[in-house]
């Protein structure tokens, strides 16, 4: 299912449901039928995102060197997209909100 994020101050971000679920709870939200992030919220909100990329990318630069590319017995495989690319469209979301003193809702 897909979770659109509306937002007066940015184009709509539509996302699958579990991305949606994930990113929201980094946030401290819950992912409902329904929801609003307010503009009082945004600072948080945007600062745990950020947190949370930072955070992923270091883990991923760790990892990195674990990956055994052209190693006899290895077979290639590709380094999943990190939650910086996933997470873009939203964090600018909050971004622009924020700048604009706006909400964010989702919903039916």
């Amino acid at each position: 299912m897909l979770i659109t994020f509306k937002c007066r101050a940015a184009p709509d971000v539509m996302m699958l449901e579990n991305l949606a679920q994930y990113l929201v709870g980094i946030i401290g939200k819950r992912l409902g039928e329904r929801g609003v992030i307010t503009h009082d919220e945004l600072p948080d909100a945007i600062s745990k995102l950020e947190s949370a990329i930072t955070s992923d990318k270091q883990e991923r630069a760790e990892h990195e060197g674990h990956f055994h590319e052209h190693e006899e017995g290895h077979e290639h495989h590709e380094i999943p997209v990190g939650l910086a690319q996933r997470a873009f469209p939203f964090l600018d979301m909050l971004r622009a909100a924020q700048k604009e003193n706006a909400d964010i809702v989702w919903g039916v």
